[in-house]
């Protein structure tokens, strides 16, 4: 992971924890790791993250491990939601090129009563406060 990487995941990381409203202090007591842990990887500090503290910061967090994996970039473990995928999957596109390929997938899932989760282009370090996972459709059915 390059230093521009750590830096998107330490702020997502770190915004996760503020939405919830808990302490770096009381993340790292729910996830079992060191306080100065928290504080490394919300400042973008580990060039290399351990998948099992991230895993259990993770589950602290509510978040998706699999988006986290891909901001990561580590292999993935299972799908990530749509918008880091694409934006991992086709990194060279331009910037202009991927919100209108978000803005598509957006469209089209409201057309079929699916809501696509995941942070929105350029918000990996923005992410919504309430993560879901996969997205749902009205049904139950994953996506």
């Amino acid at each position: 992971m390059n230093p521009q990487q750590a830096k998107k995941l330490g702020s997502h990381l770190r915004t996760s924890r503020e939405a919830l409203g808990i302490s770096a202090r009381e993340l790292a007591r729910r996830a079992d790791v060191d306080d100065s842990t928290i504080v490394r990887f919300e400042q973008g500090a580990f060039a290399e993250p351990s998948p099992d503290k991230l895993q259990r910061i993770a589950r602290v967090l509510g978040l998706n491990l699999a988006d986290l994996y891909v901001l990561a970039d580590y292999p993935v473990p299972g799908l990530p939601t749509l918008r880091p995928y694409l934006r991992a999957k086709y990194r060279d596109l331009p910037p202009e090129a991927a919100q209108q390929l978000d803005a598509y997938a957006q469209r089209l899932a409201k057309r079929h009563g699916v809501e696509l989760s995941g942070p929105a282009p350029g918000e990996d370090e923005v992410p919504d406060p309430r993560p879901r996972g996969l997205a749902r459709n009205k049904k139950g059915g994953t996506s």
